[in-house]
């Protein structure tokens, strides 16, 4: 991850107001800080997207990955149907995507180029072979209602997925042109609603879950959900929507805040917030007019 400043940290946002991935750099520093947009991508403005215009307008997460050559890619999903990888950051063509359907919240890209979508109401997380072409639409399917999020653990080779009530570690099978899932541990959560699933960096051994109610930290090799982890005070409470940090432990998320933002196209669109927090400060970044569903501290590492 690129830092900024000594004192400021890459995040993206998915913003439904302007329909776009934003990327910014902040400064973190002041109470609210209004920080400077570095870079933005929809796919309206690559080339390949023609066929998927109607499964984009309510973007709701963003990953960058160093893909099979060991450039980076994004993997981005949005709730009206589109999965897709996309080169980053010149973002100018499609290396894959589909409409998916079944509103998918989140993405993962693992490291033979195949991505995991996870689909919240489809109830289902997919590998897609998409490492056999940008049309490819064949697929290995985990039922999972509420489906949220996925996560790659190249330490344990394992998809971890995170629905409405459970966290499920899934085998990865097969070959990557007929990829397979198997289940190897099925986790109840301990508050429902499932949302966010993300690494702790610095911890390979704890992912942030966030659940409806409450913020986590899993701890992998004693399957339980901490509550006790630095900054949960400022940081566990309800509709988190999107939560991390980077390796020197500051930590950003998004809480919707239950305001109505009818400008999104969605008159009860009422699930976005309009600034990122800080964990381990009382600061905000503050973005004017915006329709924030998930923040992300931009990384490439799994972990």
């Amino acid at each position: 991850m690129r830092v900024i400043t000594a004192n400021g940290i890459e995040v993206a946002v998915m913003d439904q107001a302007s329909k776009r991935i934003r990327l910014f750099g902040s400064l973190m520093g002041g109470r609210e800080v209004q920080a400077e947009e570095i870079w933005s991508w929809s796919p309206e403005a690559a080339s390949g997207f023609e066929r998927l215009s109607t499964a984009w307008g309510l973007p709701t997460d963003a990953k960058i990955r160093y893909g099979r050559t060991n450039r980076l890619e994004m993997a981005v999903t949005d709730s009206l149907g589109l999965a897709a990888i996309v080169p980053y950051p010149e973002g100018g063509s499609l290396r894959w995507g589909l409409n998916a359907g079944g509103n998918p919240h989140s993405a993962e890209l693992l490291p033979d180029g195949n991505i995991a979508v996870a689909a919240s109401t489809g109830g289902w997380v997919r590998l897609y072979a998409s490492s056999q072409g940008p049309d490819c639409s064949d697929y290995a399917e985990y039922r999972l209602p509420g489906a949220h999020g996925v996560q790659w653990d190249p330490l344990h080779q394992l998809l971890w997925a995170l629905g409405d009530d459970e966290l499920i570690a899934l085998k990865v099978e097969g070959t990557e042109a007929s990829p397979r899932l198997r289940d190897t541990q099925r986790i109840a959560l301990p508050s429902d609603g499932g949302h966010d699933l993300q690494p702790v960096y610095g911890d390979k051994d704890r992912l942030w879950v966030s659940t409806r109610t409450k913020v986590y930290q899993f701890v992998k090799s004693s399957r339980i959900f901490d509550e006790h982890y630095a900054f949960n005070e400022r940081i566990s409470r309800a509709h988190v929507k999107s939560i991390g940090n980077d390796l020197s432990g500051r930590i950003v998320f998004a809480a919707a805040d239950g305001v109505l933002r009818p400008e999104t196209g969605y008159l009860n669109n009422d699930w976005c917030t309009d600034r990122v927090e800080c964990g381990h400060r009382k600061d905000a970044l503050v973005i004017p007019e915006s329709a924030l569903y998930k923040a992300r501290v931009w990384n490439p590492d799994y972990q």
